[in-house]
């Protein structure tokens, strides 16, 4: 690949896995408050409450004691896709599992809420994101994984 288009590329690609990741984080912020209370610009929840509620809307047919295992469980995936996908570490991975369980969720809200609220919020932009991430076969060499192979040829 010619010299301007590898920074190209892997310019692309950190600003993608860092707008995903970010977007991962930013949700998990917001259903813990940080961005605010309910009825402040841009926050969708505001506190957990309203979060495992939302997620209730999402899964009508999981039985009720279930739903905040489903709300953390939905927590602490996206929390730890939004960090592996920042850093850069198990992209490969992060990148495929964060399409899926994108996948999973805008799936959910079609089904429950119908298609134009996936669309405005771009849940489908984030899987194909997502797997497209996954699917190249260089990254950026702004990323731990890249670290760590040229620590492995060094050593």
């Amino acid at each position: 690949m010619p010299r301007g288009h590898r920074m190209q590329f892997e310019f692309a690609s950190l600003l993608l896995r860092l707008s995903l990741g970010a977007g991962f984080l930013s949700a998990v912020a917001d259903r813990f408050g940080i961005w605010g209370p309910l009825g402040t610009s841009s926050v969708a929840w505001g506190n957990f409450h309203n979060f495992v509620a939302y997620t209730a809307t999402l899964n009508p047919w999981s039985p009720a004691a279930m739903v905040p295992a489903l709300a953390w469980i939905a927590t602490f995936a996206e929390t730890v896709l939004g960090v592996l996908l920042v850093t850069g570490l198990m992209l490969r991975a992060a990148a495929l599992l964060s399409g899926l369980l994108t996948l999973a969720f805008g799936l959910s809200m079609t089904a429950v809420l119908g298609i134009h609220d996936p669309l405005n919020y771009g849940v489908f932009v984030y899987v194909a994101g997502s797997w497209l991430l996954a699917a190249c076969a260089a990254y950026d060499r702004w990323t731990l994984d890249a670290v760590i192979a040229r620590r492995k040829r060094h050593v």
